[in-house]
């Protein structure tokens, strides 16, 4: 596969995982960082079983140069954007890394355990774990009640 296949493939599901651990600012820089190395090192890259796993790694390293103590997510919502519930951010916010993305990617973005598994180069048994537990703690966050069917 070449550079310009695997971007065209990978670069909006790297984004997105991305975006959902830290944040639009910070995700699409980290992106924008964890791609300039896929292309710099393309050839390594190339041959590695799971490269998109590897990149969200890269990116997670270079988040520490952009990441603010005062929160990633808006207060607000941007204009033209749907509502949703004040609390939902800082809930989010205070969930740890893999929790957050799992819940956002899985619930937010509705991808398969599957397919954010291996994003994150994790066993769908710990991503299920991260999930569970993130839910867990946004409701009661958020003070709601699980729906068990």
């Amino acid at each position: 596969m070449s550079f310009d296949e695997f971007i065209s493939k990978h670069e909006e599901k790297l984004r997105a995982a991305l975006v959902a651990a830290y944040g639009p600012e910070v995700g699409v820089e980290v992106t924008a960082d964890a791609l300039a190395y896929a292309w710099q090192d393309w050839d390594r890259l190339a041959t590695m079983a799971n490269p998109v796993g590897y990149l969200y790694r890269v990116g997670q390293s270079s988040s520490r140069r952009y990441l603010r103590a005062e929160g990633y997510l808006p207060a607000r919502p941007a204009a033209g954007l749907p509502e949703f519930e004040p609390a939902l951010a800082p809930a989010l916010e205070s969930l740890s890394e893999s929790q957050r993305v799992a819940v956002v990617m899985v619930h937010g973005l509705g991808w398969r355990l599957t397919e954010t598994a291996d994003l994150l180069g994790v066993d769908v048994s710990t991503l299920r774990t991260h999930l569970a537990r993130g839910m867990i703690k946004l409701r009661t966050a958020l003070r709601v009640e699980a729906n068990v069917s």
